[in-house]
């Protein structure tokens, strides 16, 4: 018990840090800037970081001994929250007023953007180590009940950092200018680090320093040749090969790629996009924050609904209600931002109450989808294909943010919208279609299913 609270204290603690500065940059951004584009450009190169960097530093994860991977990974992200820091900071104090071109090629913001890559991928890396590895090395294969409770804390610990996370900056930001705020997190981020490296330690220490070697045994010139400049590219794209290979020959395939339409949904969703263009319209940070706060929320509701759902209708129509039910709120969404200025009070509750409420149907898709695909895909290969998906999804959120940067005017947003409801529509109607059209293997994969049993009777 001691163990697995001390692996919840370091994920909550190194989370809560990392969604505080997910919140803060887009937002002095916003302020510093009146077009959507710097936000888009910056979250464009930390996606493409991430599709082209995971399967290499994957891979490098289970050939590195743990403990000092952590360590290193904490180093290298805190370091590079802090560069991102002070690259803003020195543009809000120094950088007057100029033209969006002007400004994409400033020294602060190429800094800023190339920081802002490796700190996503080095975030994405901790993630997977403690989502992927540490809590099913420490709570045990062999212990499914209390692996999966370990997985759902760790669902709702990440949910509630967003919460307080987006929460505490937005009510920085009403009582501070952003400045200040920028240099709070800054302080919170160097504290940080020796509690994370201590929390590491201690969970070494009370596993029996279980967490000291590495996944795989470590091969020196495996490393080498990864570590090598020169043949990273090519390491990169054949990892993406083989994945893709993987990838499309599972079973679930339509319930994954169902999944990865989702991520091309970046407007209708707190972050980055939505957070600067409530800034843009005059929206007060409380509020914004508040939003933010909600639809974290929504989805830690929606991890206690899934689970009652599953049980009343099986685990595929629970899957199809969750992206019609977030299909339908989007819409609503969508509607009222074209039916006039969503500054004014009551076309602003319903927008922002109908994105949180769609949240419910995304987290419970979220959770219900990762069941499907971890019943339809072999345990040989569930970290390849879970890799390949993070991947492919982080692909398109490049393709939605590269469509953020050709339209970076605020005015353009409702072309995003429209883009983001129609992929969360086209998800629902994919995986509508294949539960409607099963396949005698889906059929044996998920013959206890009510929706089967129902069909056999």
């Amino acid at each position: 018990m001691q163990l697995i609270i001390t692996l919840y204290a370091s994920y909550l603690f190194g989370n809560l840090v990392e969604q505080l500065w997910n919140f803060a940059w887009p937002a002095a951004l916003a302020i510093l800037h009146p077009s959507l584009l710097p936000v888009a450009v910056v979250g464009f190169f930390g996606k493409l970081s991430v599709f082209l960097g995971a399967p290499i530093v994957g891979k490098l994860m289970d050939h590195f001994p743990r403990i000092p991977m952590y360590t290193g990974l904490n180093a290298v992200q805190v370091a590079t929250q802090l560069i991102s820091a002070a690259m803003v900071i020195y543009a809000l104090k120094n950088a007057g007023r100029t033209s969006t071109s002007a400004l994409l090629l400033r020294p602060w913001f190429i800094v800023l953007v190339i920081a802002g890559a490796i700190e996503r991928l080095a975030g994405l890396a901790l993630g997977v180590s403690m989502e992927r590895d540490w809590v099913v090395l420490l709570a045990g294969t062999n212990r499914p009940v209390a692996l999966a409770q370990a997985n759902a804390m760790l669902n709702r610990l990440d949910l509630l950092c967003e919460t307080v996370g987006a929460s505490v900056f937005g009510l920085l930001l009403t009582k501070y200018d952003i400045v200040t705020c920028l240099k709070i997190s800054s302080a919170l981020m160097i504290c940080s680090f020796p509690i994370l490296v201590m929390l590491g330690q201690l969970i070494n220490s009370v596993s029996c320093h279980a967490l000291d070697s590495s996944r795989t045994p470590s091969d020196e010139s495996i490393c080498a040749d990864l570590l090598d400049v020169r043949k990273i590219v090519q390491n990169g794209l054949s990892s993406i090969k083989h994945g893709w290979n993987e990838y499309k020959q599972q079973t679930v395939l339509p319930a994954s790629v169902a999944t990865v339409f989702l991520n091309f949904n970046v407007a209708l969703a707190p972050g980055a996009i939505m957070t600067a263009l409530l800034m843009h319209r005059g929206i007060s940070p409380s509020i914004v924050g508040a939003f933010s706060g909600l639809c974290s929320v929504m989805g830690l509701v929606a991890t206690f609904i899934s689970s009652s759902l599953v049980k009343r209708v099986g685990i595929l129509k629970a899957g199809a209600a969750g992206l019609i039910f977030q299909a339908s709120l989007l819409s609503i969404a969508l509607t009222v931002y074209w039916a006039g200025p969503i500054s004014q009070r009551t076309p602003l509750l319903i927008f922002l109450a109908s994105i949180a409420l769609s949240r419910l149907g995304h987290m419970s898709y979220d959770v219900v989808g990762t069941q499907i695909i971890q019943t339809g895909v072999p345990a040989s290969k569930a970290n390849l294909i879970g890799g390949m998906e993070v991947s492919i999804a982080s692909l398109a959120e490049l393709v939605m943010l590269a469509m953020a940067i050709i339209a970076n005017d605020v005015s353009h947003f409702g072309f995003l919208a429209i883009l983001s409801v129609s992929s969360v529509a086209g998800a629902a109607w994919m995986f509508c279609r294949w539960l409607g059209n099963p396949t005698d293997e889906q059929r044996e994969l998920f013959i206890f299913d009510p929706h089967f049993q129902l069909q056999a009777t």
